[in-house]
């Protein structure tokens, strides 16, 4: 497991675009037959990437997280962005197609990710935060999530939001965890551009053709700084920072948050004329 510090931006501003990437960008984390874990000191999430060929991947907390079993003390959100695949919790399996989600709770010992076919393998992400109940494992699928479509041709940023782990929809302690897919011919995300100082925030940007590109602006309001993001690539956004995109071409991502607060009432709303 790879450990990521936090940061703080009097200390970004010095970045250079190698260390800003370092800091910020999680480059390979799917690769297939293994399953590649960060942990994040920002509000202490855990990000990953199963990719199981031929034989099963298990969730295990290794020596980073000092516990008996990942799920101790924790919470995790899975969304497939492959194939079909199962995520076995215990003795129970949960079938994901293409852009299903799965909530596991707090104190599950056994969690285990498979493919259904190992020349067409499942690709798993997945978000842990720390959990003090435990909720029930729930799947929710695609076709089953309630779509809520914002912003308009005009200004670039038509697309559909599926929330899946929030206060209205998959319970859970303080992860909350939904998918956002652009129509064709919008290309802009999260604009206009907001904080909110009690949690971070992490994209996985992904459907993406290989030389697709996302722009990832980070950094404060005052003073922004951009990744340049590929296909299946994540970007870990502290809470002092805004999160925003635009792409060369088609893609969708993944959300993630975790934090002191629950609900979407804490967001800043950056005004243009405040960007720079």
């Amino acid at each position: 497991m790879e450990i990521r510090y936090a940061t703080n931006p009097t200390d970004s501003k010095q970045y250079t675009t190698d260390k800003l990437r370092k800091e910020f960008l999680i480059e390979d984390l799917f690769v297939n037959g293994e399953l590649n874990l960060v942990y994040s000191h920002h509000d202490r999430m855990v990000i990953g990437g199963a990719v199981p060929v031929s034989e099963p991947l298990k969730l295990e907390a290794g020596d980073a997280l000092k516990t008996e079993y990942f799920l101790e003390r924790r919470e995790v959100g899975i969304i497939n962005i492959g194939a079909r695949g199962t995520v076995k919790v215990g003795g129970e399996e949960h079938s994901l197609e293409k852009q299903d989600c799965l909530y596991i709770g707090l104190g599950h010992e056994e969690v285990t990710f498979h493919s259904s076919d190992s020349s067409e393998p499942a690709r798993f992400y997945l978000i842990s935060s720390l959990a003090h109940k435990e909720y029930p494992t729930q799947k929710l699928a695609i076709e089953n999530a309630t779509p809520v479509e914002m912003g308009s041709a005009e200004e670039c940023n038509e697309r559909t939001i599926y929330q899946y782990i929030h206060e209205g929809g998959i319970k859970s302690c303080q992860l909350m965890m939904g998918m956002t897919l652009l129509k064709p011919g919008s290309i802009w995300n999260t604009m206009p551009a907001h904080i909110h100082d009690r949690r971070a925030e992490v994209y996985l940007y992904f459907d993406m053709s290989s030389n697709g590109r996302v722009f990832h602006f980070m950094g404060e309001p005052s003073e922004t700084r951009h990744l340049v993001v590929s296909n299946e690539q994540v970007v870990i956004s502290p809470n002092w920072s805004i999160h925003s995109g635009a792409g060369t071409s088609h893609y969708t991502f993944i959300w993630a948050m975790a934090g002191e607060n629950y609900t979407f009432k804490d967001m800043e709303f950056v005004k243009m004329e405040d960007l720079r």
